[in-house]
Parts: C-alpha cells; sequence; structure tokens
C-alpha cells in the first residue's frame, strides 16, 4: 500500500484539495451512467470536445451533468466553433441549465470551423452579456507537440484579462509542475491554478494519449528513458498519491494561489473515484493518529 505523504503538516493539505477535485471526462454514449453511479456531487465534472463528436456533444452532457446535480464545466473548443452565432446558442444551452463555468481552449481540431483559430479569439468574441462567472484557460508546464513555449507562455498572459482561473496540462513530474508555478508567478499572472494530474489508468493508455494533450516532453522522456517506463508498467509505477504528494508542501503555500487539482480521469472514472476515498480515508486516519 503507497502512502504518499507522512506528516501531520501535509496530510490536511492533501486532503482539502482531495475533497473537491475536478474530474476531466470524455463525451461517450455511457459516461453519464457511470458519473452519476460512483461519483459524488462534490466533484466537479469538466467535459472534453472531441473533434470526432463535435460541441453538441459537449454541451449537452454538460447539460445532463448539470441537470444531475453536478457542478459542470464544459470545454469550448474555439476551432470547433463556426462563428459566434453558433457561440451564442451555446451560452444560451448553457446559461437554460444554470452552468456558469467554462474552460476554453484552442481544440484539436486541425482546421478551425470558422472564425475562431484558438483561445483568445473566442474569448474576445465573448459577449458582454455572457452569464459567466468562470472563465478557464490553459497553462503548459511542459512543451505543447506543436507550439513553441514562447508562444504558449504569451498566450496565457494574453488570455489572463479574460480568465477567472488557469489548468495545467498534464505532467507526470512534480518538480516541473512545481517550477512552472513559481515561474507564472514571477511572470505576474496571479490567476487561480488547478494543477492537472492523471488519475488511475492504464499506463499504456496514458501514453497513447500524452501528446494529443500536449505533455510532449513527459512522452520523449518516456522513449527516452526505458527504465522508467518499465516502472510505468509495474505496480507502483504511476500512482496519483505518490505524485500529488510531491507536489505539497509547495501547493498549500498561500502565495501559490492553487485551486485544486484536475483530475484527467480518460474515463477510469471508479478506479480514480475509489483512489480519491482509499486516499481521503488513509489521511484521516493518519491526522487522527
Amino acid at each position: 500500500m503507497v502512502r504518499p505523504v507522512g506528516t501531520r503538516s501535509v496530510g490536511p493539505g492533501l486532503a482539502t484539495f482531495l475533497r473537491t477535485p475536478r474530474y476531466e471526462i470524455f463525451p461517450t454514449d455511457d459516461v453519464l451512467e457511470v458519473v452519476v453511479r460512483y461519483v459524488p456531487r462534490e466533484v466537479s465534472i469538466t467535459v472534453t470536445a472531441s473533434p470526432r463528436r463535435g460541441m453538441p456533444a459537449t454541451v449537452l452532457l454538460a447539460v445532463a451533468l448539470a441537470r444531475s446535480g453536478y457542478t459542470a464545466v464544459p470545454h469550448l473548443s474555439a476551432r470547433m466553433i463556426r462563428d459566434r452565432g453558433e457561440l451564442g446558442q451555446i451560452l444560451e444551452a448553457l446559461r437554460g441549465a444554470g452552468i456558469t463555468n467554462v474552460f476554453v481552449i484552442a481544440g484539436d481540431a486541425k482546421q478551425p470551423a470558422g472564425e475562431f483559430p484558438d483561445a483568445l479569439a473566442l474569448l474576445s468574441a465573448l459577449p458582454e452579456d455572457h452569464g459567466l462567472t468562470e472563465i478557464g484557460v490553459t497553462g503548459y508546464p511542459e512543451s505543447h507537440p506543436f507550439i513553441h513555449d514562447d508562444m504558449t507562455i504569451q498566450a496565457m498572459w494574453d488570455k489572463r484579462r479574460f480568465a477567472t482561473y488557469i489548468v495545467s496540462n498534464m505532467s507526470f513530474d512534480a518538480d516541473t509542475v512545481k517550477r512552472w508555478v513559481e515561474r507564472v508567478r514571477r511572470r505576474g499572472v496571479e490567476l487561480p491554478i488547478y494543477i492537472g494530474m492523471a488519475g488511475v489508468a492504464d499506463p499504456a493508455r496514458l501514453l497513447r494519449l500524452s501528446t494529443k494533450i500536449g505533455v510532449a516532453e513527459s512522452a520523449r522522456f518516456l522513449r527516452g528513458h526505458p527504465s522508467w517506463l518499465a516502472r510505468m508498467f509495474r505496480p507502483g509505477g504511476y500512482e496519483p498519491g505518490r505524485f500529488v504528494g510531491a507536489l505539497l508542501p509547495d501547493i498549500a503555500q498561500h502565495a501559490r494561489r492553487i485551486a485544486g487539482l484536475h483530475v484527467f480521469t480518460f474515463n477510469e472514472i471508479e478506479p480514480t473515484e475509489r483512489w480519491r476515498r482509499e486516499m481521503l480515508s488513509r489521511l484521516s486516519q493518519g491526522e487522527g493518529a
């Protein structure tokens, strides 16, 4: 049994983050049923936007989640939205379901569907009466596979005037994440940050998906370090509790302004939720010791 934390001072901080995380899911046919069966309502659910399924699948699933009592956060993929008219229709549907939090991304579509080539273009097109109280944008602790680091840094700086929070893209390296958070704060970006991390998922699935979600440095590292890759495929390789425990006490510092954890579930929802509950149980026992 892995115990990634071992002190009273670290335990309560980690428990706070684990009580109300965000779970990122893909819009598949059965995922709503799985979420309702396993995930309590205090966990926020973010819904990705798939070029194959289209924005309607994301919006419909987010609306269904909201009506089931969850805080639903749909991804608005700029390159999948044709124009301001379609953007307005999406916002109207979200407003009708009481959804006031969105995560704005450029998206994986190879070509823009219309007038929004990137997240900044879509953010700039939001109407004054958009009705949103929370708007998230992406941060990149590691290099993006298609975008130069200087551009991702500049983009986050440009988007900060529209956004209310940042979600870091997934990384397997806690030290990389900690250094990135420090750099963001040194640049004067004070938006709260959700730390992106992998949940409980099959290592082979993580590797197949890694470059698609912008963790090229992790993918290159894995290919170049076969012994590390072997550990990934053995029990005890990547363990989410050990990863998030390694972020502490840094992410618990008030000056870091860490809002919480954004867990990439890869739709492995039941194993990830079971891990979260087991971690909270262990931490509770430790705090009471």
